[in-house]
């Protein structure tokens, strides 16, 4: 173990990913910066916690958000803002090499491949952790294959409710890790205790290997009420969620649709399997508890979400 890292600034942490993060770090006992680009700071869950904006596009402001920290964490970008994510990576990670930061913990919020595939998401993911890697801070990253968060935002949560239904774009029969954004920020907390880890790249997923249709057999469960899995194409997958962030990505609205199209196009159907992940392997490294789906499950509130409000994607 090297020196103790208790400053940790958490970028991106008014979204579901950056506040289950600051949840994990509070309860662990660290000093918690949360930044952000707007002001997003007026619940009960930011008190005692030191809140600051800051902008991708102002380097001062992200050298502000990073001056003092022991260590930062920070999450790839949603797919509405990808075309700027390589600069926004180059960005703060010369922003935490010059505020001196010890360590620097990056969530790419996928799978990503050790060298490019050909398709432009995971691709464009890895170049942003060759960015991080470049700038000098002692980096570790981790690369969660699916989030079972991702049922509670806008394009999950009102079919489930409403009508019984989990839409989405993968086969019924495509397996996938789904790991909940809780474990994942417990990835990156224990991380700041374990200098082996740096200079490390880990696929990390949940405790199961799922479908979708038997994820909508324990929503089934949970809910008290008939839920269906219902696939859709990944172009229509793609139009639904456009209609969720108009207006917040300058992705015209082809290329939009196209790009995850082409995403879950290649996640369908590519041999490297990218929502799977060696948890046997990782457990040897890193043994943390891990939460089945139906814990995860069990603990949400499954009624209709109010989109004006909350993370981004409802």
């Amino acid at each position: 173990m090297g020196e103790a890292l208790k400053n940790v600034t958490v970028f991106g942490a008014s979204g579901r990913q950056g506040l289950a993060q600051v949840r994990k770090l509070l309860a662990e006992g660290y000093r918690v910066r949360a930044i952000t680009r707007g002001d997003a700071f007026d619940g009960p869950e930011w008190f005692g916690v030191q809140t600051r904006a800051a902008d991708y596009k102002d380097q001062a402001s992200l050298e502000a958000a990073c001056d003092g920290a022991d260590a930062v964490f920070y999450t790839s970008v949603a797919f509405s803002e990808q075309s700027k994510g390589l600069k926004f990576a180059k960005a703060v990670g010369a922003a935490a090499k010059t505020a001196g930061v010890k360590r620097l913990i990056f969530n790419t919020s996928s799978w990503v491949p050790n060298s490019p595939v050909g398709q432009a998401g995971y691709d464009g993911r890895l170049a942003m952790e060759n960015a991080l890697e470049a700038a000098g801070v002692p980096l570790v990253v981790f690369r969660p294959v699916l989030f079972m968060d991702n049922l509670l935002t806008g394009w999950a949560r009102p079919f489930i409710v409403r009508d019984g239904e989990f839409v989405y774009a993968q086969r019924p029969d495509l397996q996938a890790d789904w790991i909940c954004l809780d474990d994942v920020a417990a990835f990156m907390t224990h991380a700041l205790t374990r200098d082996d880890l740096v200079g490390e790249r880990i696929i990390i997923g949940g405790p199961e290997r799922l479908t979708p249709t038997m994820m909508a057999q324990t929503l089934t469960e949970v809910l008290g009420k008939p839920v269906a899995y219902k696939p859709i194409t990944p172009k229509e997958f793609g139009e639904l969620l456009y209609t969720l962030f108009e207006g917040k990505t300058d992705v015209p609205r082809d290329a939009y649709v196209a790009h995850l199209d082409d995403f879950y196009q290649f996640n369908n159907s590519s041999q490297i399997e990218p929502f799977k992940a060696d948890m046997a392997m990782v457990k040897k490294k890193i043994d943390l508890p891990l939460t089945t789906f139906k814990e995860w499950a069990a603990r949400q509130e499954w009624v209709m979400p109010d989109l004006s409000k909350g993370p981004s994607g409802g």
